[in-house]
């Protein structure tokens, strides 16, 4: 097992380069930025639409026994209450008389101050630390104009509760049985003290959830299945097999509601770190909600009346993207100058295709170009780029993860044929002019092989 990444990136590269090609930019920028705040790109947008698109594919297109649901961000507050966020959901953190910032007790680091705090507060010359204190992390909010203990709610830390409360719906409006799962996109928001490491960890994030409601004497079974299930889908969409891993929880780290967990984790340059958690929650939240709204949430069958367990793996979007971007990121040297690529999944990159005139301001060859790029850009995601020289916008495209490059030079006016780059190996080929949307629909489909 691989102990650090291995590889040219880090999470200082890989942001930057976010930023100057348009992916990722820190929010409110123009006032400073607000802390572990992003707003996203152009390219950034098409890159996590599509990590939730594969997400979906999988989960819900490629099997008929889930479907989705969208689920409201504000809840009933009993909602918290009955799933123990409003009683538990805490950190415990302690403050920095020095440099005037808060730390997660249980992961103190390198403080904003430049001392390193002790493990135990108030042990340590460098850095003056208070007590630790218990701080609840969700995001309060009122409903209605005047503000009062009765107004009070909050925005959802997870999608998975709209999901349980919405379970007797489900059943009774869709031909579902268990084993079935419920499957929802949507943004969450935990008042996180020390987020941080660029897109790895934010108060505002979109997760990726499924509860898969099983007969209880199957859970263990579901659980190992799902386990495999989700460590297969980041190796199918290219990640490197030897920067991800299992690592089951010990049963001093299991949540309260869990029977058993396991994390699937990435290396980021920053460590092993959590990518997706997949988790045996038993009944622990159909019987809360059903204790606290009066509401039976059973599965009534012909035959069989049972509260299911439910199996959960619940990933983060924005992380995701950040350990497919962190993985794809790569650096070499070619013909003696240096490439920086994103060697992204095909299925991944927010651009398939560029389509290149060899001379942007020659006529002829751009009659050819424009026509092709408006026919393959209703096929698939492309772009037409006509400035600057043909060796920099390779490299332009090669830093948004372009998988393939169409040059339409002076041999296309005599035989109707175009250069196809390959953004990885960077051969080239010449292909037939009217054959290159057909060309590109089955390499996008093709078996990919990720670099070792």
């Amino acid at each position: 097992m691989l102990d650090t990444y291995q590889g040219a990136a880090t999470i200082e590269k890989v942001a930057a380069l976010a930023r100057r090609r348009g992916f990722v930019y820190p929010s409110s920028d123009i006032y400073g930025g607000l802390g572990s705040s992003y707003d996203y790109g152009h390219y950034g947008v098409l890159l996590k639409q599509n990590v939730k698109a594969e997400w979906q594919r999988a989960l819900v297109q490629e099997r008929e026994d889930v479907v989705m649901l969208d689920s409201a961000i504000i809840l009933h507050p009993q909602v918290w209450v009955a799933s123990g966020h409003v009683g538990g959901f805490s950190d415990p953190l302690v403050d920095c008389r020095t440099c005037k910032l808060r730390f997660r007790a249980d992961h103190l680091g390198q403080s904003a101050c430049g001392r390193k705090p002790s493990k135990h507060p108030g042990e340590t010359a460098d850095c003056d630390l208070t007590e630790a204190r218990q701080f609840n992390l969700m995001f309060e909010t009122s409903i209605g104009p005047v503000r009062d203990e009765g107004s009070v709610a909050y925005l959802r830390p997870e999608t998975a509760q709209g999901i349980f409360v919405n379970f007797k719906n489900v059943t009774s409006s869709l031909r579902v049985k268990p084993p079935f799962g419920i499957a929802q996109i949507g943004k969450s928001f935990r008042n996180e003290i020390t987020p941080g490491n660029f897109l790895f960890r934010m108060r505002e994030f979109e997760q990726m959830e499924m509860e898969f409601f099983v007969p209880p004497d199957e859970s263990t079974r579901w659980f190992e299945y799902w386990v495999e299930a989700r460590r297969q889908w980041y190796l199918g969409l290219g990640m490197r097999e030897s920067h991800l891993r299992v690592r089951p929880h010990d049963p001093d780290e299991l949540s309260h509601y869990s029977s058993g967990t396991s994390d699937l984790e990435y290396l980021f340059p920053i460590g092993w770190s959590e990518l997706e958690g997949i988790a045996n929650r038993g009944d622990y939240d159909l019987n809360a909600h059903a204790t606290a709204s009066g509401t039976k949430l059973e599965w009534i069958g012909h035959e069989e009346r049972y509260l299911p367990h439910v199996i959960e793996p619940a990933a983060g979007a924005d992380r995701a993207a950040l350990a497919f971007l962190v993985d794809a990121y790569d650096e070499e040297e070619v013909a003696g100058d240096q490439r920086t690529v994103l060697r992204l999944h095909p299925r991944l990159a927010p651009v398939k295709v560029a389509v290149l005139p060899l001379i942007g301001k020659d006529a002829g060859l751009v009659e050819k170009a424009r026509p092709l790029y408006e026919d393959l850009r209703r096929a698939l995601p492309s772009e037409y780029d006509d400035s600057a020289s043909i060796g920099k916008r390779y490299r332009r495209q090669d830093e948004i993860g372009t998988p393939w490059a169409l040059t339409i030079d002076h041999d296309t006016l005599a035989d109707g044929t175009i250069t196809i780059r390959d953004r990885d190996s960077l051969e080239q080929e010449r292909i037939p002019l009217e054959r290159a949307k057909a060309i590109l629909l089955e390499r996008l489909e093709a078996p990919w092989t990720p670099r070792a």
